[in-house]
């Protein structure tokens, strides 16, 4: 194999494994975020504070040892997340329906706080 042709490779290789890990983490989110809207739990605090920091990073930081506080399925889907952000195809909020209003309503339900500069509420 040319070195031109080990490059095209590898460059597919890389579209297929951020294809399928933002797939995974679109259907991920989507289940994180049905628990953040339709469960009430201490396990689920952990969830939004997680799904907030996807949806702003800056605004809502998230401490990464919360994956230990939660469900083995939860955590998974975490790591799916973090995987899809990882390759960087998309905001994972504009991969479910109306991801932008849930997350708002999610954000506001648990009453986590917007910084100052950056209130939506």
């Amino acid at each position: 194999m040319s070195p031109h042709e080990e490059i095209e490779a590898a460059f597919d290789e890389y579209q297929r494994r951020s294809r399928a890990a933002t797939a995974a983490g679109a259907q991920a989110f989507g289940r994180l975020l049905r628990l953040a809207e339709e469960r009430d739990s201490g396990q689920i605090v952990r969830v939004v504070r997680f799904l907030a920091a996807t949806y702003n990073g800056q605004a809502f930081a998230f401490d990464v040892f919360e994956l230990r506080a939660v469900d083995v399925a939860i955590s998974d889907d975490m790591l799916q997340c973090l995987d899809a952000l990882r390759w960087g195809r998309a905001d994972l909020h504009t991969l479910v329906p109306d991801g932008d209003r849930r997350m708002q309503a999610a954000i506001a339900r648990w009453r986590l706080r917007w910084p100052q500069a950056d209130a939506h509420s």
